[in-house]
Order: C-alpha cells, then sequence, then structure tokens
C-alpha cells in the first residue's frame, strides 16, 4: 500500500504506483475529486510482435525525480523484450497538464517497431456511473468528460500522433475493460462508449538496433472541451519536451530558498530534504487545504481514506515549511482555519479541501452524555503554528487579516473550554482520535495556542485580553503540574481519563509527551521533560533489526507483533523524529548531535526506493504500513533537518 511518486502543482494530484501506472488523479482540488480512484491506468508495449504491461514481474524499476524537482526519473528494463524505458512524468507548474516523456532503448541488435499502449481507467468525479469516452476527430485526440470534468489525452512520435484507439465498458458484465484489446498490438477503434468506460490509445515508432526513440503522452484537464481543446494545443505549440524543462526549472527555482548549508548531513539525507519539501508542496492545495496524504489504497482498510485537512496535522506540517522558509506556501492554510472555524471559535475534527466538514467518528453523545466532537488540540496548534510564522517572518498582515475571525474567537473559545476544578482544559479526543479524556498533549497545545493568543492580543494593543489569556494558560501549566505529572513513576501521565466520577491518571507510555517542551510549558532541559523524553526513547524503541520509535504502549493500528515487550507498536517516522528533535534542542556540544544525525538517516534508508515517507513501518521486515507518502511525515523530517542545521552552526562557532 502506497503511491511511489507524486507529481503536483497545488490544483492537481497524480500519484503513480511501482508500475508507473496512474492510480490517483485530484482535480480541481489537491484531494479532491478523485478521477481514477485507485484503478489502474495501465502503460503497456509492443515489441515485434511480444506485448508486456508494466505490471508483469519480468520488469525492473529503478524510481526516483529529477534532482530537484517533480520532474519522475524512472528506468523500467525488461531482458527477455530486450528494451529499456526511460521515463519522465510532470505536472505543468501552472496548467492543468500531465506529461510524459518515454524514451524508448532497443537493447537488440536489429531495427523494431514499438508501439506503447495508454490505458485510461476514469471514475469521473468519483464515480464510474454516467461517464463518456469518446474520439475527437477535429484535433485526432481523445477525451472523456462527466458534467464539467474533461479529460484530453494526446501524444506523438516520430512517425507521427495516436496511431490507433478504442473505447469500451468496463467492470461491467464480463467486461475488464479496452486494455485486454491491446493485447494483441491493436485497438478496434471504437469511437465512443457510454456508462462505465475507459479508453486505450496507442503510439508507433522505429526504434534502431541499439539505438532510442521518443514518444510523448499528455493530458489536459479542465471544466469544458473548449479549454481541455486550449491547452492540448499549447502543449502541441509549446512541445512537451520544452514544457518538461520548464518544469524542472521552475522547481529547482522554487527550492532556493531552502537551507543548503546542513552542517555534516549525508548527501542522501540533504537530498530527502529537499524532496519533502517538494512532496509537502504536492500535498498542499493552492487554496490552503494541507491535505493528510492521498493513498487511496487505504479504502481497502476502511471505505475511507486520507485525502482530508487535519488541523492538526496541517498546523504542525505548516510550522515546519514556515521554519524552512517556505512561509507564502503555508500562509492560504491560515486563511482556511480562519474561514471553516465554527461560530464557537474551535475547529472541527477534519475538512475536505474545498473547506466543507469531513467525515468522523467522534459522536456528540454517549452513553447519554453530551460532549463536543472535538480534537482541542487541532484549534490551539493552528495559533500556536501561526504565532512562530511571525515570529520568524515578521508578516504582520497575515496576522492583522485573521485578527477577529481567528485569533480572537480560538483563543476565546480556548480561555473557556475549561475544567475549571483541575485548572485544566475540558476533555476532548486524543491526538491520534482514539480516546477521550484531558491529554498531556492537548492540554501542552493548549498552552501554546493560549500563548500564542496572549502575544498577538499584546502585539495589537488589546492588552485587556492578552493579559486574561496570559492568566489562563499560567493556570494551565499549574494544573498540568499539579495533576498530570506522576512523581512515583517519575515522569508525566499521558492523560487523565474519568473512571467512577473520578479523575484517574492514564499511564500509558506515550511519545507525543514531547508537546511539553515543544509547545513551551517547560523548557527543554527541565529534569521533568528530561525523564519524560529518557522513558518515551527507552520503553517505545522497537528492538528489532528495524528500530525506530512507536506511538505508544500496546499500539493497535495495523499491529504486527503481540511481543509488546520488544516491539510496543509500530516504528512511527514522525515518533522517532520527536525524540530526535529533542536531543537536537538539547545539544551542548556537537558530538551531542550524533544520535539525532543517525535517526535522519534512518529515516531516509527507511524510505521507499523513489524517497517516498510513509506513516509506519512493518517492524520485522521494515516494509511500509499504511498510507505513502503520509504528508506529516516529510514536514516533521524537513523540521528536524532545518533544527539540526540551526544548531549544528550555533554549535560550530561557539566551537570553534
Amino acid at each position: 500500500m502506497a503511491r511511489h511518486l507524486v507529481i503536483g502543482n497545488g490544483k492537481i494530484l497524480l500519484n503513480l504506483d511501482r508500475n508507473c501506472y496512474i492510480r490517483d488523479i485530484y482535480y480541481p482540488f489537491v484531494g479532491q475529486l478523485n478521477h481514477v480512484g485507485g484503478q489502474y491506468c495501465r502503460f503497456g508495449i509492443w515489441v515485434a510482435g511480444q506485448f508486456s504491461w508494466l505490471e508483469e514481474p519480468e520488469w525492473k524499476f529503478e524510481l526516483g525525480y529529477i534532482e530537484g524537482s517533480l520532474v519522475t526519473n524512472i528506468i523500467a528494463k525488461n531482458e527477455r523484450l530486450a528494451v529499456e524505458l526511460h521515463i519522465n512524468d510532470g505536472i505543468h507548474q501552472r496548467e492543468s497538464i500531465y506529461i510524459k516523456r518515454v524514451v524508448i532503448r532497443n537493447l537488440s541488435a536489429e531495427s523494431r517497431e514499438c508501439r506503447l499502449f495508454f490505458h485510461q481507467d476514469l471514475m469521473i468525479d468519483g464515480s464510474e456511473v454516467g461517464d463518456t469516452a469518446a474520439y475527437y476527430p477535429d484535433n485526432h485526440t481523445l477525451y472523456h468528460y462527466k458534467r464539467s470534468s474533461y479529460f484530453m489525452f494526446n501524444g506523438f512520435s516520430d512517425e507521427g500522433g495516436m496511431m490507433q484507439y478504442t473505447t469500451g465498458i468496463k467492470r461491467f458484465q464480463s467486461a475488464e475493460g479496452t486494455w485486454r484489446d491491446a493485447e494483441d498490438g491493436s485497438l478496434m477503434g471504437n469511437s465512443i462508449a457510454q456508462g462505465s468506460v475507459d479508453s486505450t490509445i496507442s503510439f508507433r515508432t522505429v526504434v534502431p538496433a541499439g539505438g532510442e526513440k521518443t514518444i510523448y503522452y499528455w493530458m489536459s484537464i479542465g471544466k469544458d472541451l473548449e479549454e481541455v481543446k486550449e491547452l492540448n494545443q499549447y502543449v502541441q505549440e509549446s512541445h512537451p519536451e520544452k514544457l518538461l524543462s520548464r518544469i524542472v526549472i521552475y522547481w529547482k527555482h522554487w527550492l532556493h530558498r531552502a537551507e543548503n548549508d546542513l552542517g555534516d548531513l549525508t548527501p542522501e539525507v540533504a537530498r530527502m530534504f529537499r524532496l519533502s519539501l517538494l512532496i509537502v508542496r504536492t500535498q498542499t492545495d493552492e487554496r490552503g487545504a494541507i491535505v493528510a496524504a492521498n493513498d487511496t489504497d487505504i479504502l481497502q482498510y476502511n471505505r475511507d481514506h486520507y485525502s482530508y485537512m487535519w488541523p492538526r496535522d496541517g498546523a504542525l506540517i505548516a510550522d515546519a515549511m514556515s521554519a524552512a522558509g517556505f512561509q507564502s506556501v503555508i500562509s492560504p492554510f491560515f486563511q482556511f482555519c480562519a474561514q471553516t472555524l465554527s461560530p464557537d471559535g474551535y475547529l472541527f475534527h477534519k475538512y475536505n479541501p474545498d473547506g466543507t466538514v469531513g467525515s468522523s467518528w467522534h459522536p456528540y453523545i454517549v452513553q447519554g452524555s453530551r460532549r463536543l466532537p472535538i480534537q482541542e488540540d487541532e484549534t490551539a496548534l493552528v495559533l500556536f503554528a501561526l504565532w512562530k510564522d511571525y515570529t520568524r517572518h515578521q508578516v504582520i498582515e497575515l496576522p492583522q487579516s485573521l485578527y477577529n475571525n481567528l485569533i480572537r474567537k480560538g483563543a476565546a473559545f480556548l480561555s473557556q473550554y475549561m475544567e475549571h476544578s483541575l485548572s485544566l482544559p475540558k476533555p476532548s479526543y486524543d491526538l491520534w482520535e482514539e480516546r477521550y479524556g484531558i491529554w498531556t498533549y492537548t492540554v501542552a497545545s493548549v498552552y501554546g495556542g493560549l500563548m500564542a493568543s496572549a502575544y498577538f492580543t499584546e502585539l495589537f494593543g488589546d492588552y485587556e485580553r492578552s493579559d486574561h489569556f496570559r492568566k489562563t494558560a499560567a493556570a494551565i501549566k499549574e494544573g498540568m503540574l499539579d495533576h498530570l505529572w506522576d512523581e512515583e513513576s517519575g515522569r508525566f501521565a499521558r492523560g487523565l481519563i474519568q473512571k467512577d466520577n473520578r479523575w484517574v491518571k492514564d499511564m500509558t507510555l506515550e511519545s507525543s509527551l514531547f508537546g511539553i517542551w515543544e509547545f513551551g510549558v517547560l523548557p527543554v532541559d527541565d529534569s521533568r521533560v528530561i525523564r519524560t523524553m529518557n522513558a518515551i526513547k527507552e520503553g517505545l524503541t522497537i528492538r528489532t533489526g528495524v528500530g525506530g520509535v512507536a506511538r505508544y504502549t500496546n499500539d493497535y493500528y495495523f499491529q504486527q507483533s503481540g511481543d509488546i515487550e520488544n516491539v510496543p507498536g509500530n516504528p512511527w517516522i514522525i515518533c522517532t523524529l520527536w525524540i530526535a528533535n529533542f536531543q537536537i534542542e538539547s545539544a551542548a556540544s556537537l558530538a551531542d548531535l550524533a544520535e539525532p544525525k543517525q535517526a535522519l538517516q534512518w529515516v531516509e534508508e527507511h524510505a521507499l526506493s523513489s524517497g517516498v515517507l510513509p506513516e509506519q513501518l512493518n517492524p520485522v521486515d521494515g516494509t511500509p504500513l499504511s498510507v505513502a507518502p503520509l504528508t506529516w511525515s516529510h514536514a516533521t523530517f524537513v523540521q528536524s533537518v532545518t533544527r539540526y542545521a540551526d544548531k549544528y552552526a550555533k554549535l560550530a562557532l561557539l566551537e570553534k
């Protein structure tokens, strides 16, 4: 379960799997709507009478990107066919255009005719009901459409444009799809089909012995036929080779603001840092939604997905990107949050990329008692991340535009939503969305959010509010130290839960306790912080050859092992990096950076071959589990590298 390659431009996101098949096309929002839905848009080759789809095991792949860009760089080799394909895929940096270049290398000693077949298996607007696929003779293309979503396909080789085409029925009665028609090297030429439909087109070229030829294929996406015709013409007039080159140039320039002096980090880690910045960009819609993940293979486990914007993920990702210098990329996120904030001043569980409220499993009533179905950290972290962004970049116009409709309203909610008997926030769901109570991570985030709001209100001369928010935050800190520190175990509790009408500590060892210092409740050198973080490292490190750090003891999500003592849970990228961040912040000498440096290398070594990071790993063999890429994983890697580089520079100066 993974998407090995992702490309996009802020309004289109396209995912490819390990076989270079298109599996997801999101438009007009990143994460919404999916016009493929995890189906297989196949890609195959016919060589001198022999046919092969790229999913067949005889193909060997090298997957990656052109350095510093969102253009793929793939080599696919088939020894039986004596052919090697060099493939580049890119999304235009501005327009709704996908371009693919395939260089066919003939490894045989004789000249041969080669035909490439591209299969389009669309489910327009997320459904295969009522689609149309048709040949369009005016420009010799093939297009699919439904309502206001149009997809036009075209291409060419030295020998000319589209050689053959066909449309047909798929996944209905006995019809598998038009891809089966390609396997004899010829297509029947059916010019239109409606309902549950697909299409296949082909291009031909003659490749000399030991030589190579190039075939281009592209897709234009728009709201009507005229728009996709214009985009198709633009590709033809500009030439796809030049457009691919411009895409590479654009992303290289986009990366110029990223830190280049990364201290003693390896070139592999530096490459992963740049790729992570780019991958986060693909998951960020230009209208503000930062989507958690867009790997639809998760649907086979639960008929829902990760293509939502969780305000928590979004805030932490925005903070990481801001720290890396990409303030302009994430400023629309805060506007998105302001527009979606509830009238009472809190953010809901999650949102669709268009700003509507997403699906949820948090109930309004449990055993006859009403509860607010929220994770309070999601509201608090947005305010916390906004203040940190302001302190770095001093762009006062952004918080000023959000002052009334996000900062004041959000902070008012946080300051009122209190369990006064404990001087702690009221119960809500934890950051993992699994349990209800008063959680140390959530409490720390509320403290950070209120302090951020106090700084903002002071910044804008609203001193009475600033004093109120500071006093509330100070009370929460005292409540946290009184009720959530556990002297007997020498660390903080995960939280408080109600049993028999009284509050009881949940002492489950929990990686998210890093929030105590991350959100400013206690300094990183406080003995209670040190003892807690040491307990996390000792108790949640996976003791197999894989390594890494689990979320918490006996984590059930995708659980792979019952050996809780050695495998408390699966290793998560973000949890491993939280420990590394603590070590970076605590480092007093360059020698102290050795362990976090190893953690960064561990992450790079456990990425997919293309560089994509999953959510978690199998603790036995290190293979990816759950979704990939997870935006939070890549953003936390960006955050850790940024912090490492900054700390390395400071310590190197001191040790001169």
